[in-house]
């Protein structure tokens, strides 16, 4: 039995992990699915091959520095191990990927939402699925037994108040919000003082989307992050990024302006499962070193769940082996 068929062989470790395989199958068929015809038993292995795995990679946004790296310690197997077929490189690739994302520190993806009154704040331009992240992320947290307030930080649109509304409504939680056009800071404010008058678990503070003017959403940003932090000890507890897994690399440069802005906790990615671009976490990881807390695999309020980098490297590997 190879390697990744030992890790996922118990039954609740192969439920769990076929989440993520079918959540991810358009990264495999489109993607990997050309990997798969590339080691074909037979094929040669030469610099012509080491070339063309790097553009089945890098077409799955994985990140240059992580594909050089990963083709680099292939060509040095190959030497090591004297191989021959281009088919015994199927689970070495896997393996690779394990030793590189598995084996080092182990993060923890769980959110810190142990306090009296946990905050988390949601940063991300308009259009990656925030709204319905928060409501996601209420449902996950309420079927834990946490009370949750959702609280309309968005106050430039009317849209984006109405529509987190109605995600607290289909979830079962509180909302909070003020008028359109309101100080997102006293929206925060008096959101906190409610949730303690009604015994509230945690927050959930959507923010506004704009990345026209950085530093405008700078200073908006740095003014919530100065007003939660005044009116709950070492809050917000978690600063979450929203990001659209199917946008690819302009995700990435999100991430890096508003890490730039603000300190980010983590990232939520949204839409994994309609995306051939589905190498995009490894990219997060290794060029930003933001942890990837959770991640959507589906339209459903369940289908928001905790990151695992084991099931999620299965979920794009498993074709191979």
């Amino acid at each position: 039995m190879g390697f990744i068929k030992k890790l996922f062989q118990t039954k609740k470790a192969k439920q769990r992990a076929q989440k993520y395989r079918i959540g991810m199958e358009k990264t495999r068929e489109r993607v990997f699915g050309r990997l798969d015809e590339l080691l074909a038993s037979g094929t040669p292995i030469d610099e012509a091959l080491f070339e063309e795995i790097e553009e089945v990679f890098i077409a799955a946004d994985m990140g240059v520095d992580v594909v050089l790296a990963l083709v680099e310690h292939l060509r040095d197997t190959v030497e090591t191990k004297a191989i021959k077929d281009a088919e015994d490189l199927r689970e070495e690739i896997v393996e690779a990927m394990f030793e590189r994302y598995v084996q080092g520190d182990i993060v923890d993806t769980n959110l810190d939402v142990d306090h009296p009154l946990s905050v988390l704040l949601f940063v991300g331009v308009n259009g990656v699925g925030k709204t319905t992240t928060i409501a996601k992320v209420a449902h996950l947290l309420t079927a834990q037994g946490k009370r949750v307030m959702m609280v309309a930080g968005d106050t430039f649109r009317a849209g984006a108040i109405n529509q987190l509304r109605v995600w607290s409504e289909r979830v079962g939680c509180d909302f909070f919000s003020k008028p359109e056009g309101s100080d997102p800071s006293s929206v925060m404010f008096d959101a906190i003082k409610k949730a303690r008058e009604s015994n509230i678990d945690v927050l959930l503070c959507d923010t506004a989307g704009r990345l026209q003017n950085k530093t405008n959403l700078m200073k908006e940003l740095e003014k919530i992050h100065r007003v939660i932090g005044r009116e709950v000890e070492n809050a917000p507890h978690e600063t979450l990024l929203v990001l659209d897994a199917t946008t690819g690399q302009n995700g990435m440069n999100q991430a890096k302006v508003f890490n730039e802005v603000t300190c980010l906790s983590g990232v939520v990615l949204t839409k994994l499962d309609g995306t051939a671009k589905g190498g995009i976490a490894l990219a997060i990881k290794e060029t930003l070193n933001i942890p990837i807390k959770l991640i959507g695999l589906g339209e459903k309020l369940d289908d928001l769940d905790y990151f695992d980098i084991e099931e999620y490297i299965y979920g794009m590997f498993s074709d191979l082996v």
